[in-house]
């Protein structure tokens, strides 16, 4: 089992910039990806970004590439979500996600999610 722990969710005006942070534990040697989906009120959980834990290669949605960039910390368990120019169409819950494999659809390990809000 994967235990994943969000941080670095809050308000900001849109134009803005926050960084979320998300700390994986327990049989993190099953991890493949990790990566953010999304889930804004009234709308279906969608997928934001991942990234190959092994070399690196990251995949953004079409909505976020350009002003959110994924990195990853290996020796610490970490990936961060680094997002610029904030939109108001941004603000949503924000979760965690690992995963055995490459997919954008769903993924094996959740975190229990972070509040995102852009003000106008």
């Amino acid at each position: 089992q994967v235990h994943l722990v969000e941080s670095g969710g809050g308000l900001v005006q849109a134009g803005g910039s926050l960084r979320l942070s998300c700390a994986a534990s327990g049989r993190t040697e099953t991890m493949y990806t990790m990566g953010w989906f999304r889930q804004a009120p009234g709308k279906e959980r969608e997928f934001v970004a991942f990234i190959i834990l092994s070399g690196g290669r990251t995949y953004y949605a079409d909505s976020v590439k350009g002003r959110f960039t994924i990195s990853r910390d290996n020796a610490k368990n970490t990936v961060y979500l680094q997002m610029n120019s904030l939109k108001p169409e941004d603000t949503a819950v924000y979760y965690c996600a690992a995963d055995r494999v490459v997919r954008t659809t769903a993924a094996n390990y959740w975190g229990q999610g972070t509040q995102v809000t852009v003000s106008s």
